[in-house]
């Protein structure tokens, strides 16, 4: 199968999602409703919302409420994995080196079981199109098979199929306000 250039597939995947946005407030409950869907996992990462991207927070109130833990990424260098820092919503945060909201530098660094990321597309297989920066990629890696990878979409992002090289991270599921679903 012949794919398009990543930056072409990335513009049509950002232009969906910002449609897909309309509908923020309620798929973001709809998400937080469906959390006990999740993994097992004491420890999850969140991320902070950036533009269109699917909103986290009313998710991590419910996580919160469950009793697990929330972390967000933190980037502390440019080509480096990420790192995590704990967090609960409202708590201050600072523009870390890729310009995304983290937690201060005086939140305890923890890791993960389960992270969830943003993505701008994802297909049936755990293939993930991601902004670009390799962020997840590269701290995927670096956990070695340690830690549940998870996206968090509109179920109108997927996709048919994804391109997929070898140093891109492949999902075990993706939560969207539809539930949530593993691939094998």
């Amino acid at each position: 199968m012949d794919f398009p250039d990543k930056a072409v597939l990335r513009a049509e995947a950002r232009a969906r999602r910002k449609t897909l946005a309309s509908a923020g407030s309620a798929a973001a409950r709809c998400v937080a409703d469906r959390a006990a869907a999740l993994p097992a996992g004491d420890v999850v990462a969140v991320y902070s919302a950036v533009g269109s991207e699917l909103d986290p927070e009313p998710l991590a109130h419910a996580l919160i409420a469950s009793g697990r833990q929330v972390c967000l990424p933190v980037v502390t260098e440019r080509d480096a994995p990420m790192i995590f820092r704990r967090w609960t919503p409202g708590e201050p945060l600072e523009v870390d080196a890729a310009g995304c909201p983290a937690p201060l530098p005086l939140a305890a660094q923890v890791e993960p079981d389960l992270i969830l990321c943003p993505l701008l597309a994802f297909d049936d297989r755990g293939g993930r199109l991601g902004q670009g920066g390799g962020y997840y990629d590269r701290t995927i890696a670096a956990m070695d098979g340690r830690v549940v990878f998870i996206g968090l979409a509109y179920s109108g992002q997927q996709v048919k199929r994804l391109p997929v090289e070898p140093h891109d991270a492949t999902l075990h599921g993706v939560l969207s306000e539809t539930g949530y679903t593993a691939f094998p």
